[in-house]
């Protein structure tokens, strides 16, 4: 799967990183920042999605898109389809951009708006990784659970250098007994969440 990345997707998430690097010193406030993933874990989330039971693939919080390239990687080898959402409509921009260089498009379906607003129309979740603001990771966690297939997977980023910002939802899934979870030190941390 990593072998086989195209030159133009490549050269789309090396020009991410570097921007993303680059926001990270220049001064960019905070909310306009990229704030993606490390490529480590676009690679970790790729092999688990890739193994995954029947069900949709989802990510709330799209910004660019660097996170979805890794999941559609997944997807295209498994013939199908990752649904993104993303409130910013600048950041919408920037991922319409990014999916159209890679070649991938057919792989993603790229939602503009609340995640809040399209929950309840979702179907049966294989996989969700959460990459919003920290203080809606709890009611994510709440609108998915239920949802979630057998052997489902959710991920949520920043479990360690984030951890106070999403502990409500850390809480809340470790008391929920219908999930096994671990923290994964990857990345800035990938807490993982199974469902049984």
């Amino acid at each position: 799967m990593f072998n086989e990345i195209p030159d133009e997707l490549k050269g789309r998430m090396l020009f991410l990183e570097k921007a993303d690097r680059l926001d990270r010193t220049d001064g960019t406030p905070r909310a306009k920042r990229l704030r993606q993933i490390t490529e480590d874990t676009g690679k970790f989330l790729s092999i688990l999605a890739v193994n995954l039971p029947e069900g949709e693939i989802i990510e709330i919080g799209t910004s660019a898109g660097y996170s979805t390239l890794w999941l559609a990687l997944a997807a295209r080898e498994t013939g199908r389809k990752v649904k993104t959402f993303e409130i910013d409509p600048e950041k919408v921009k920037l991922a319409r951009e990014t999916f159209g260089l890679s070649g991938l498009e057919e792989h993603i379906e790229l939602i503009e708006g609340d995640f809040f607003n399209y929950s309840a129309q979702l179907g049966p979740i294989a996989f969700c990784f959460l990459d919003a603001e920290k203080e809606i990771y709890e009611k994510c966690f709440a609108a998915i659970a239920d949802k979630m297939v057998r052997n489902g997977l959710i991920v949520a980023d920043n479990a360690t250098d984030q951890y106070e910002g999403i502990k409500p939802m850390i809480d809340r899934a470790l008391e929920d007994e219908r999930f096994d979870c671990v923290t994964v030190p990857v990345g800035n941390g990938e807490f993982v969440c199974r469902r049984k």
